[in-house]
């Protein structure tokens, strides 16, 4: 069966964890404990979160001024090969040798035209006090909006549409790697046919979670397991009422309203993969991920009548 597996942020960052490679290799080190045996049964594909590296990476940008930082699809390569450095070792490390396992830095086009970019939402980079933050955006034509008692910078979400490597990542699930891609979302990229660049970064950041459902689909998926530091999806969560969703489908998630910095872009995503593709999606922690796959844990969705919501 083939399986992706999308690794939230807490595969590699623990919240109120120092952004050290030591912590992080730790985290990556538990996550390939857990993703070993499923490479050992399933054909696997691992995409990841970025946000914390990326992040980062902006602050050391900062404390240089002598030059212009780098833009986000820069940015974003970056921690594309490094992430993926990581969880490539961890995972030799736990695997027969002869186990190919590769990261491949993955473009995905957006459309330029995507209301997203006229509506910059999501948050990257340092924090800052209004007035430097309004500096800022002057100076460098940035978007600024409060984060709670901070101000930081905004840039737009756009949907992926069309993932630029999925002919190599094809080939390489085909001569039996295990394939680590799309990390942090991809590499947004848009296509100019008029113009002197065909291809080009831009500066956004795409939702990793669609970018994985896109990947499940394109790659003809059986299962898309979006992995998370919740056991699955809740309602009223943080109540005395809270109910974890064990079986459901699209039509009744879309029900409910989720938090859109946490678990929304979750459900939309495993909706969506649902939707296009008619197969399963499953939502919990890395340390049920057979079960997840098994489908006896988490939050299990699906688009058949029979595995309607149940309550757990």
């Amino acid at each position: 069966m083939r399986v992706v597996v999308a690794l939230g942020g807490n595969a590699l960052l623990k919240r109120g964890e120092p952004l050290t490679a030591e912590v992080q290799r730790g985290n990556v080190k538990l996550a390939a404990q857990a993703l070993a045996p499923l490479a050992r049964q399933h054909q696997l594909i691992i995409s990841h979160g970025n946000g914390p590296q990326v992040g980062l990476l902006a602050l050391q940008a900062a404390a240089y001024p002598e030059v212009e930082a780098y833009p986000l699809d820069v940015l974003g390569a970056q921690t594309e090969g490094m992430i993926g450095y990581l969880i490539e070792q961890e995972l030799s490390n736990v695997l027969p040798c002869d186990v190919p396992v590769a990261t491949l830095l993955t473009r995905i086009e957006v459309d330029p035209h995507d209301p997203a970019f006229q509506n910059p939402s999501k948050f990257v980079g340092p924090v800052y006090d209004e007035q430097e933050a309004q500096q800022l955006a002057a100076a460098k034509g940035w978007v600024v909006k409060p984060d709670g008692n901070t101000w930081r910078r905004v840039v737009p979400s756009p949907i992926p549409k069309r993932i630029c490597e999925i002919r190599p990542i094809q080939w390489l699930l085909e001569q039996g790697a295990i394939v680590i891609c799309a990390g942090g979302g991809g590499i947004p990229t848009i296509h100019q046919p008029d113009g002197a660049r065909l291809f080009m970064g831009v500066e956004a950041v795409i939702d990793k979670d669609l970018a994985s459902a896109l990947l499940a689909r394109e790659l003809e998926a059986a299962l898309l397991v979006l992995a998370t530091d919740v056991d699955g999806v809740y309602l009223n969560w943080h109540t005395l009422q809270a109910r974890l969703l064990r079986h459901t489908t699209p039509q009744a998630l879309e029900t409910y309203a989720f938090p859109e910095g946490s678990m929304g872009p979750k459900v939309t995503a495993a909706c969506w993969f649902v939707r296009q593709t008619g197969q399963r999606a499953a939502i919990g922690t890395l340390t049920d991920l057979p079960q997840l796959v098994a489908g006896t844990a988490g939050t299990q969705v699906g688009a058949l009548a029979q595995t309607a919501e149940k309550r757990s």
